[in-house]
């Protein structure tokens, strides 16, 4: 046996999703980092061993315009080119190389830590023992991140925690129980099956259990084309110890499991003669257990208010999904689910302890009550808390700040930080002083000004009310719809303000009108409204059932517009307001329209400052049609020469699009359309003419940093764009000089 000391800047323990990208973040701010991982694998509950979905901000569609970027980002867009199917293995090794590939990274699998050396409000050094080497390792380090889920190390440095529900009494929320608890989530264990061709037998073990004595059959989804996280409701503990029970809360489930097996299987209520079991998790994917206290607790009005905190460094757009304590076997339904209007935001004050001074935390554990918890949960969300928490303890380190001071007295310099790595911030304008991209002029060959499509390959008829997002900037004075009358009617159409930047809903009404309409096909019609906001906003145009009436649909739509249409909602959900039962099920097609004002939300100026995501626009440059301008230019100027380093290029990764890792489904294209594939960047010499600084073959990811060997002296930065993946047009989010 080895006894062996490590020391690094930062100690990262557990690696899931939120130690991964802590580590990652923490790394490339130039930190030496350890990361620590108890299993063979890095990913968590999304690994090959549990086989989790990773759910975000999205919601499956629910929330627009919200896939996260940063480290998660990454991730996301890199396992859609490798790995489109959604074999676990492969998402293993997409995470495994994301964190491979960081030289500042130190990574210690298979290493359980179980000791904590801590006094005075600080943690001093952990311990773990890796299984297999048998090596007792300590991690030294002036700060550490407790991203292990459960809180293990938090707990044990004596970080305030808590478990359990708090009382209605205690935040004012309204789906915490009068009476406090300590109920939690459970925990799931999911299988994978598959078609053998042939008959195959199932002989189910003594300790399956009989699931027609249970409320499963009746409550819950069974299919046999349904495998892995299908099952999710696969779930049992939260009225148990999830940590101290975890040994008995397996069995139950994998009892369960094969109790649902042999039901599929042997009961005769199933084609299932060919089906056969292959892979049951062995390890419960847990949900919930300590939740440390930071400076600040989140709770349900600051997810369903949208909060607008002054130092937020993430964002989430998941419901806050609640499951009853009985899991499976509870004759309710399996979840509740309350949708904000749109993304919230998440501040650096829960990021840290407030009694351990130099803990941060990431994931599951951290400030948040029970109730704000069931949206700050899933994978993605808790992703960008780490890589926010990473990102947050270089620049406190860096600077010799405690977290606190770093959040209270001196937010902007991880604000500007968080910006310079692409996290997924929200309303965030870039302000960095570093950024000397900030005092240059952009212009552009040419640029995307008409807001209209006009080539229809379709039909859809209005037999519920149908809404689109548009971006108004400057402002909206009258627009065109192209539709078919079955008979001469009447279309009553009314625009709505989403009241926020992030959210994509009818909330408030601001104008209607009523046209009439003869009879026939491809009628151009005139609607008389208009808005004109004091910034650029979106606006949302709803058009009220009629089913005389069909709209034109359109092959594409251009980048910020949306179209959607009314549903009810599922007797599980609950909303904010009326309108939030708007579903969007016109996959990624617009309608056929004009709008008859020219729009400047595709200016080359998008690409200065701003924000390097949609919040009220597109915020990007789009060219005109690559027919047109097929080698598009977009130029940065400045008054006198600057002094360069380094370019960093954002580029359009259609954060519309919902990835996930696994197999939930399957989005069409391995590779973005959106992103330029092939590019060129150039600086303007002194003489007036372009050298080039670097040429880019076949990208397909968002963030591209380009280091340059040596200082330019240069007043001038030119991108050429020689082919996108796919998209009609050019499209640049950014454009950073450093």
């Amino acid at each position: 046996m080895q006894q062996l000391d490590v020391r690094t800047d930062l100690t990262v323990v557990g690696g899931g999703l939120a130690g991964v990208c802590a580590a990652i973040g923490a790394a490339r701010q130039g930190l030496s980092v350890a990361l620590v991982q108890n299993r063979p694998v890095l990913g968590g509950n999304s690994s090959s061993e549990v086989r989790v979905w990773v759910c975000g901000a999205t919601a499956h569609g629910v929330q627009h315009f919200a896939r996260e970027t940063g480290i998660m980002g990454e991730l996301f867009v890199e396992n859609q080119y490798r790995n489109p199917q959604g074999n676990p293995y492969y998402w293993d090794l997409v995470v495994l190389e994301a964190v491979r590939a960081e030289p500042n990274i130190e990574l210690y699998l298979n290493t359980d830590v179980r000791s904590v050396a801590a006094g005075d409000g600080e943690i001093e050094s952990v311990t773990g023992w890796q299984m297999g080497s048998e090596k007792e390792i300590t991690f030294h380090s002036p700060v550490y991140a407790d991203c292990s889920g459960d809180g293990l190390i938090g707990f044990l440095a004596g970080a305030e925690f808590r478990t359990g529900r708090e009382p209605r009494s205690e935040y004012g929320e309204s789906w915490a129980p009068e009476v406090p608890d300590d109920n939690t989530l459970g925990s799931t264990i999911l299988f994978y099956s598959k078609d053998a061709g042939e008959p195959v037998r199932f002989v189910p073990p003594s300790f399956a259990r009989d699931i027609t004595r249970t409320s499963i059959p009746s409550q819950r989804v069974i299919r046999t084309d349904a495998y892995g996280c299908a099952y999710w409701w696969i779930e049992w503990g939260g009225a148990l110890d999830v940590v101290d029970d975890n040994e008995a809360i397996r069995d139950e489930l994998q009892a369960a499991v094969y109790g649902i097996w042999d039901h599929i299987k042997n009961s005769g209520l199933y084609d299932a003669d060919n089906l056969t079991l292959e892979w049951i998790g062995a390890v419960p994917g847990k949900r919930e257990y300590r939740r440390f206290v930071g400076d600040h607790v989140l709770t349900q009005h600051d997810v369903l208010g949208q909060v607008l905190f002054e130092d937020r460094v993430a964002f989430g757009g998941w419901s806050i999904d609640l499951h009853p304590p009985g899991g499976m076997y509870a004759t309710e339904r399996g979840s509740k689910h309350w949708h904000p209007d749109g993304n919230y935001h998440i501040p650096l004050r829960s990021l840290y302890s407030r009694n351990v001074r130099n803990l941060w935390m990431a994931g599951r554990n951290i400030s948040a009550s029970h109730v704000a918890f069931g949206t700050t949960r899933v994978m993605a969300t808790c992703a960008v808390l780490g890589e926010a928490a990473g990102v947050a303890a270089a620049v406190a380190l860096s600077n010799g700040l405690t977290p606190r001071e770093l959040a209270t007295d001196h937010f902007p310099l991880v604000r500007h930080a968080l910006h310079r790595a692409d996290a997924s911030v929200l309303g965030v304008p870039d302000t960095d002083p570093a950024n000397l991209a900030l005092s240059a002029t952009a212009t552009a060959s040419s640029t995307l000004r008409d807001l209209s499509v006009d080539v229809s390959n379709g039909t859809w008829s209005l037999d519920a009310d149908l809404a689109m997002i548009l971006p108004v900037d400057p402002s909206l004075d009258g627009l065109e719809l192209l539709v078919d009358a079955t008979e001469p009617t009447t279309l009553t159409a009314e625009l709505h303000d989403p009241l926020k930047p992030q959210n994509y809903l009818p909330l408030a009404p601001l104008s209607t009108c009523t046209v009439t309409i003869p009879a026939g096909e491809k009628l151009w019609i005139p609607l008389p409204l208009s808005h004109h906001p004091s910034t650029p906003s979106n606006v949302v145009l709803v058009l009220e059932s009629n089913p005389a009436l069909s709209v034109h649909t359109a092959a594409t739509a251009l980048p910020g517009t949306l179209c959607f249409t009314h549903r009810t909602p599922s007797p599980d959900e609950q909303y904010t307001d009326q309108f939030r039962s708007w579903k969007h099920v016109l996959p990624r097609v617009g309608l056929c329209y004009r709008v008859l004002t020219p729009t400047t939300a595709y200016a080359p100026s998008k690409t200065i400052g701003g924000y390097s995501r949609p919040y009220g626009g597109p915020n990007l440059w789009s060219s005109e049609d690559l027919a047109w301008d097929p080698t598009p230019t977009l130029t940065l100027t400045w008054p006198a020469p600057v002094s360069l380093s380094e370019v960093v290029v954002i580029l359009d990764d259609d954060v519309e699009e919902d990835l996930i890792n696994l197999h939930h489904h399957r989005s069409p294209h391995e590779v973005l359309p959106t992103l330029l594939r092939d590019y060129t960047l150039e600086a303007l010499t002194s003489q007036g003419t372009w050298t080039e600084l670097a040429t880019v073959i076949a990208n397909r990811q968002r963030l591209q940093r380009h280091v340059l060997p040596e200082r330019v002296e240069t007043a001038g930065l030119r991108l050429t764009a020689r082919a996108t993946n796919g998209c009609p047009r050019a499209h640049v989010v950014s454009i950073r000089a450093y």
